[in-house]
């Protein structure tokens, strides 16, 4: 089910719905991580190329909540973690603008906005208590989040140490402030449907997105992986894992 886009970047759909919604062409979202070197100046003007030729409305969102949180669980005193964050954080919005900037006059207007400034958007809010929710009663979806936890945790821990109640519930709450926007941008954002964009594919996407009950992305809501049409699947500089046929599994 991959997708070639163009020359830059191949597109791989999760489910046939997603595929269905990314053909639609009506919103792309480009979740950014602050610290992710995958994330250069170059790297978000090619992402910029590549959406404003696919859709109709483009959103660049990077995070910035809990970020200095995130740098004093994993061994930082307070002062510097907040130091740390805050450059962080003016970094990647640095790097995004120019990106975007560099990437040429666009068909669409592109719009580069912190996560924190959905903090007041009453749908954001709702599916935000939504997510803590299941974070609490739902075991699939904390065991998802849990993975996605030790995975951003392994390179940070010292080796033999496990990872502690105080570092988890900081990676949940990282986590549960991002992921309302895999769930319902459409609501959030007020557009018809979205394609939530990434260059790996999140643990927590099955739970999301091919599960029958529980906390679910909406129906207008897509997930695809976005990676660079030169990566080989397999290869160490592969990120993303092999994505698996339509028929292996069920659609949203």
């Amino acid at each position: 089910m991959t997708i070639t886009a163009d020359a830059s970047f191949e597109v791989l759909p999760f489910t046939r719905t997603c595929r269905h919604i990314w053909e639609d062409g009506d919103h792309v979202l480009i979740g950014v991580s602050p610290g992710n070197s995958y994330f250069s100046a170059e790297r978000i003007a090619d992402l910029a190329r590549w959406a404003t030729t696919r859709f109709a409305q483009v959103d660049f969102v990077y995070a910035d909540l809990h970020v200095d949180r995130m740098f004093a669980a994993f061994g930082h005193t307070r002062e510097h973690a907040e130091k740390r964050a805050a450059k962080e954080i003016k970094a990647v919005r640095r790097r995004i603008l120019k990106g975007v900037a560099e990437s040429g006059p666009p068909g669409v207007e592109i719009r580069v906005r912190a996560l924190s400034e959905f903090r007041s958007n009453p749908v954001y809010q709702l599916l935000h208590r939504r997510v803590l929710h299941f974070l609490e009663t739902d075991e699939e979806f904390r065991k998802g989040c849990e993975e996605m936890a030790l995975h951003f945790a392994g390179s940070k821990l010292p080796e033999g140490e496990s990872i502690t109640d105080e570092q988890l519930r900081v990676c949940f709450d990282y986590m549960a402030a991002e992921l309302p926007f895999f769930v319902d941008t459409p609501s959030i954002l007020d557009v018809p449907s979205s394609v939530a964009a990434y260059h790996v594919r999140m643990p927590l996407t099955d739970v999301l997105f091919a599960r029958g009950g529980g906390l679910r992305a909406t129906r207008n809501q897509a997930y695809a992986v976005v990676r660079p049409e030169a990566t080989a699947p397999g290869s160490a500089a592969d990120p993303a894992p092999t994505e698996r046929t339509a028929d292996g599994r069920r659609a949203a």
